[in-house]
């Protein structure tokens, strides 16, 4: 796979988005868009999440419990370590892409995420927000929800539209409810979506490889596990607009930069190695 240029990432980006588009995922704080990435791209992160999974880094974990029937993987930050990761980032149109949906002159990225769900795993990933556990704050960011295996409606990834506008909701870990980050009482506690969801705007979508589902990093969202036959592999790339700086918390977020908040004060852009800008 040969390096586009800028200009032709945009008109990919063109091609397969509408004004529509950016106004859906400006008012809801979630879009899918169809077929942005070609077969050889898809093949290309197909081959970069098996070499994840044969080779995780420390960061790995299994985020399932020892008694479910599948297994579910996550990893953080190796698109500096797998040549297909950084290849498809660098590469495609996701910068481009999400130039357009934030509505940002400048594009950085910030970390990516692997996150697979073996045939069977009844795990669910609870409804949450992203932000809360990250290090920065700032309105203009997007995150990017990339499968390379089709993904049922039941099992994809689920939002409450407009919920990217606030408040910020309390983060707790997902295995064990604790509050982690923030300290109890401190931020509204989440609402019972599960069992009132007729009293929520619910989107999903069902997606096939060449898919992907954009959203904000304050957007509440959740997901099922995957039936018994298919797996859902996942890659998740996140990136940071105009407005986004760093914000050092006093415990480890969720990926962990150690060291940063010796290197960049709080509220200044991320303007680091780290986080390369990819357009301005």
């Amino acid at each position: 796979m040969t390096s586009p240029d800028l200009t032709t990432l945009r008109q990919r980006v063109q091609a397969c988005t509408t004004d529509q588009d950016v106004a859906d995922y400006q008012r809801d704080g979630a879009v899918c868009i169809r077929n942005l990435f070609t077969p050889e791209e898809v093949a290309l992160l197909r081959d970069g999440i098996e070499a994840n999974l044969a080779h995780p880094s420390p960061r790995g974990m299994v985020a399932s419990r020892p008694d479910d029937p599948g297994r579910f993987f996550e990893d953080f930050c190796n698109w500096q370590d797998i040549p297909q990761f950084k290849r498809f980032i660098f590469d495609t149109p996701l910068a481009a892409l999400a130039q357009r949906l934030m509505q940002s002159q400048t594009v950085r990225l910030y970390h990516d995420h692997l996150l697979v769900k073996e045939p069977g795993t009844r795990q669910r990933t609870p409804w949450h927000q992203d932000q809360p556990y990250y290090n920065v704050d700032g309105l203009q960011n997007i995150s990017f929800w990339i499968p390379v295996d089709p993904v049922s409606r039941p099992s994809t990834l689920e939002f409450v539209a407009g919920s990217h506008r606030g408040p910020w909701l309390m983060p707790r870990t997902f295995m064990t409810n604790q509050a982690k980050w923030f300290p109890e009482g401190s931020l509204t506690e989440l609402p019972d979506i599960d069992k009132h969801r007729q009293d929520f705007p619910i989107l999903g979508w069902d997606l096939q490889p060449g898919d992907l589902v954009c959203f904000h990093m304050l957007s509440l969202h959740a997901s099922a596990g995957v039936d018994g036959t298919q797996r859902r592999r996942v890659y998740s790339v996140r990136f940071l607009g105009d407005d986004m700086t760093h914000s050092p918390r006093p415990w480890v977020t969720s990926p962990p930069f150690p060291g940063l908040d010796q290197e960049l004060p709080a509220g200044v852009p991320m303007d680091h190695a780290l986080f390369p800008l990819m357009a301005a």
